[in-house]
């Protein structure tokens, strides 16, 4: 796992399909307040432990996970992380269902061009059949979470029904979930794929980056440092032109 600073408060996380991303809260050093947004695949726990050590924190100094979508690539490691930590995990109430095991969650309407695509990621997923945490705080749109001098909720349902992102007004930074990505060839900002609607998606796009934020921290694919905000103001633009003349592929 790749671990990337891209704000003295903020780092990525990679894994070899998806990434989260650490927020920290007050002084550095271990006293610190963490949050982890999206806790990466089955497995995860032991990564996201040792990075934090690297960073200079202990497990417990996380305090909550914040799950952007139920997908397996993003809440697959939740109950590990957890159990690691003790830290609270959060999701929409459309998706903790999905997250705590309960029932299974809908399958993508994949677009002809991305079936290939989806294959080639399950490839490198551990196999699905991993454990779930048991107790899941859940979110709705508008909530404010004690993060980052207050984290806005933002419900962007398409991806999955209960997909959300998180701003920090505060200090520019959008966490967006898989509902916006960065292109893996040439790092453009595009909506993101393996979506159950479309259309929901293109609409998300458009609010997201009315947002305005400066950097903006995607589920997949490298993230905006500054100006984010224009860069998917364009990308929401150019997909529904695209969508307008049937022209979805890439």
């Amino acid at each position: 796992m790749d671990v990337i600073e891209l704000l003295p408060r903020l780092h990525l996380l990679r894994f070899p399909v998806g990434q989260a991303y650490l927020w920290r809260d007050g002084r550095a050093g271990t006293d610190s307040g963490l949050t982890l947004i999206d806790a990466g695949p089955a497995g995860s726990g032991t990564p996201i432990a040792e990075a934090l050590a690297a960073l200079g924190h202990r497990p417990r100094d996380v305090r909550r996970v914040v799950l952007t979508h139920f997908h397996e690539d993003h809440a697959g490691g939740a109950a590990e992380v957890a159990a690691l930590t003790g830290a609270e995990v959060l999701a929409h109430r459309l998706d903790a269902p999905h997250v705590r095991g309960e029932v299974p969650g809908p399958q993508p309407v994949f677009e002809d061009w991305e079936r290939p695509l989806h294959e080639r990621a399950v490839r490198l997923l551990p196999p699905p059949d991993f454990g779930h945490p048991a107790e899941v705080t859940e979110l709705a749109d508008g909530d404010v979470l004690d993060v980052g001098g207050g984290a806005h909720v933002v419900h962007v349902p398409g991806h999955t029904h209960g997909s959300i992102a998180l701003h920090l007004p505060r200090h520019g930074v959008l966490f967006t979930g898989d509902t916006v990505a960065a292109s893996p060839v040439d790092g453009t900002v595009m909506p993101g794929v393996f979506n159950l609607d479309r259309r929901q998606v293109l609409s998300a796009c458009r609010r997201l980056a009315a947002l305005d934020a400066d950097v903006a921290c995607f589920g997949h694919g490298d993230p905006v440092t500054t100006g984010a905000g224009r860069a998917m103001r364009a990308a929401a633009e150019a997909a529904l032109r695209a969508e307008g003349d049937g022209t979805t592929g890439h």
